[in-house]
């Protein structure tokens, strides 16, 4: 039976997660890309190259993260944060906050790949959602 989770749980769920669906307003419609994310506190961070998500978080700010854990068809859990977009230009939070997404995730998005490859550091922009809502949903 689908139940509504507390926000412990919500939360629990978020903080575990490492793809997130990050939402937000393409031309009117809405757009769905995967992201590898970082949960702390009251918001969720991120870091991109320049793009589709990027371009439309800045023309319209508002967007929402979904985080799911599936194991069958009778026992999963998902959960949603909705909050503002911004970025981080520049001082010691978004140093901060890189040092701990290149931490967790070593080598796994596009941003790390080009640097690889090419061994320079393409514009990076690293970001928040400051988190004013979650829901969460669980099928036990």
């Amino acid at each position: 039976m689908t139940r509504t989770m507390n926000e412990t749980e919500t939360r629990e769920l978020i903080a575990a997660g490492k793809v997130g669906h990050l939402g937000c307003v393409v031309q009117g419609e809405p757009y769905v890309v995967p992201i590898n994310y970082l949960f702390e506190g009251d918001s969720v961070y991120g870091h991109s190259m320049m793009g589709r998500k990027i371009a439309a978080l800045r023309n319209h700010p508002r967007a929402c993260l979904e985080v799911n854990e599936v194991e069958n068809d009778f026992r999963w859990r998902s959960a949603i944060v909705f909050g503002e977009f911004e970025e981080l230009q520049h001082g010691r939070e978004r140093a901060r906050v890189m040092r701990k997404l290149l931490e967790r995730y070593p080598l796994l998005t596009p941003v790390e790949s080009v640097a690889a490859k090419t061994m320079k550091l393409p514009e990076v922009i690293v970001f928040r959602i400051r988190v004013d809502r979650m829901t969460g949903l669980a099928e036990d």
